[in-house]
């Protein structure tokens, strides 16, 4: 109301303010005709004077009908900012009572506003949230990785939405699907953020026995979560992730700090950190794109349909392991390269005329972190074979395995 107000006195104040100055104009006007038949019945001998003031008086009369058009147009404008402050006042309203929790940060991740329900589930006033930055509300272990979540959000242009942890302050920590928005300007640059944040508990399908026919019905009625080429992937130890459309690299690193790649994760396959061991451990988007959805452990564990359904998926995740492990195996680096070769044809080939095309594209970093090798060596060995016509690129740098 006070938004309504201001904008309505302002609009009154400016009205006044141009009456006041056209009727300055018109006493102007009305004096000049004065002065105009003055000079004219008295017995002067210029012959300028009446033509000047004639002048003037003609440049009177159009600056008053411009004045009287920016008078019109001045109505207008009042009456336009009056809707608008009307319409944002409605707005706000709409914000404050949204159901989820919704914020706006600066492009540094600090809270510029928050609707109450961001207030409740963050159990904080909403006068307290404004100024803070939104990472105190994450683990500290994931506060690290806060900055360049923000740079790569920004550099891609575009909502995304991804599983994190949210400490609510003096509460039980709680998963919660992040979902943000760039706000741009006219030059399309980010500057500001729209975020809303929902708990995971909301989201989550109601556990009926029955439910887990097939892979069909395992994915239907579950959110998918979409990550981009070269993004991590949170790994959560009660949460195992499994994969709807794209491919996933995990890794772990070695003593030396080589990189070790432990799996490439297709369609319909599982991974968590609580399948693993290894201390280090990451996941990320090798595909341009990848939809995933979350299966908690509760769940799983409530449901041995569930467990049937994803029992086979854990097995080829287990056989891949192990034919991974058996390609270090190989003596000759020219065998695990072959060898490589060839599995990447069965699980990812797309037969074209030109020959076998794989559907993903990997670095020759990441052949020589499978073959065991630098990544020279495999760049001398992709140009003999290509030089043997065994292999080729097409277009878009896929690589194709001819017969």
């Amino acid at each position: 109301m006070g938004e309504y107000l201001q904008a309505k006195m302002s609009a009154g104040t400016f009205d006044m303010d141009l009456k006041q100055f056209i009727q300055q104009l018109d006493a102007l006007q009305r004096r000049l005709e004065q002065l105009y038949h003055c000079v004219n019945t008295s017995n002067g001998k210029s012959h300028l004077l009446p033509s000047a003031f004639k002048e003037l008086g003609m440049a009177s009369e159009e600056l008053q009908v411009a004045m009287e058009e920016l008078l019109a147009q001045a109505e207008e404008s009042a009456a336009m900012q009056v809707k608008l402050a009307a319409e944002r006042q409605r707005y706000q309203h709409l914000f404050q009572f949204l159901p989820h929790a919704y914020l706006e940060t600066d492009t540094n991740g600090k809270i510029i506003e928050a609707n109450q329900a961001a207030a409740n589930l963050l159990n904080v006033s909403q006068r307290f949230l404004v100024g803070k930055p939104l990472d105190i509300f994450f683990p500290k272990s994931d506060r690290r990785k806060f900055p360049a979540k923000l740079v790569q959000i920004q550099q891609r242009n575009l909502k995304q939405e991804w599983l994190a942890q949210i400490q609510p302050r003096q509460s039980e920590p709680l998963e919660a699907v992040l979902t943000v928005s760039p706000h741009c300007d006219l030059d399309n640059q980010p500057i500001s953020l729209y975020w809303m944040v929902q708990d995971i508990r909301d989201r989550q399908p109601m556990l009926r026995e029955g439910n887990y026919d097939n892979n069909t019905n395992l994915f239907q009625n579950r959110h998918r979560y979409i990550y981009y080429k070269g993004e991590t992937i949170s790994l959560k130890p009660q949460t195992i992730w499994l994969v709807y459309q794209g491919v996933i690299k995990l890794s772990t690193i070695s003593e030396s700090g080589d990189e070790i790649i432990v799996g490439l994760i297709r369609e319909s396959m599982p991974f968590s950190s609580s399948m693993t061991s290894l201390p280090m451990y990451e996941a990320t988007v090798l595909s341009e794109a990848a939809e995933l959805i979350s299966i908690s452990q509760t769940e799983i564990a409530a449901s041995a349909q569930l467990f049937q359904v994803l029992l086979p998926q854990l097995n080829q995740r287990l056989q891949q392991t192990e034919f991974l492990l058996s390609i270090a195996g190989k003596r000759q680096i020219t065998n695990r390269l072959n060898c490589f070769l060839s599995w990447l044809k069965e699980k990812f080939g797309q037969p074209t005329p030109e020959g076998t095309r794989l559907t993903i594209r990997l670095t020759h970093q990441d052949f020589a972190n499978v073959c065991c090798t630098t990544r020279v060596t495999i760049t001398r060995l992709f140009s003999q074979l290509q030089q043997q016509g065994k292999i080729a690129f097409d277009a878009q740098r896929h690589l194709v395995l001819r017969d």
